[in-house]
């Protein structure tokens, strides 16, 4: 999926429509995004009757105590880890009552994080129908990754919603 084919307003947008369509409300668990996602979503108006809120756990012993991420799997993996990006997903969904779950965690860098490179991010996404996890290999700085990730997310969100 090339960048130049995403446009994240686009994109939020039609996940909220999507969501709206089947009845689905939506919550957002963020650590390396730090609510980039939760706000691009809330920019569109008329997210209310879909987004339930948004959880931006950046410490790791968050992702456990609120999320409800396996402490286990944390010490093991580290928080940069496809199946913590699922837990995530999943934690979000149970904590704020939603259908859909979003999660990010990864590198923004510019330094590694627990032996990962900058750049190196998983998206999660939790429906009643289907999961979905990507690992993304970003370029770019800081800000780079963290935008490229909420695009990345918004557009697996709206496949899988859209199943």
């Amino acid at each position: 999926m090339a960048s130049a084919d995403l446009t994240p307003a686009a994109d939020a947008a039609d996940l909220l429509t999507l969501l709206a369509s089947r009845g689905w409300t939506l919550a957002v668990a963020e650590s390396l995004t730090g609510g980039l996602v939760t706000a691009r979503l809330v920019a569109v108006p008329g997210a209310s009757a879909v987004l339930r809120g948004g959880v931006t756990a950046y410490a790791t012993d968050l992702k456990a105590s609120v999320l409800g991420v396996d402490a286990e799997l944390l010490a093991a993996r580290g928080a940069v880890d496809p199946v913590v990006a699922r837990q995530m997903a999943q934690g979000v969904r149970r904590l704020l009552g939603a259908d859909v779950g979003l999660a990010t965690t990864g590198v923004a860098g510019p330094d590694p994080q627990d032996g990962k490179p900058p750049g190196l991010v998983h998206v999660a996404v939790v429906s009643p129908e289907r999961t979905e996890v990507a690992e993304l290999h970003l370029d770019g700085d800081r800000a780079a990754v963290r935008e490229a990730t909420v695009v990345h997310l918004l557009a697996l969100a709206r496949g899988v919603v859209t199943g």
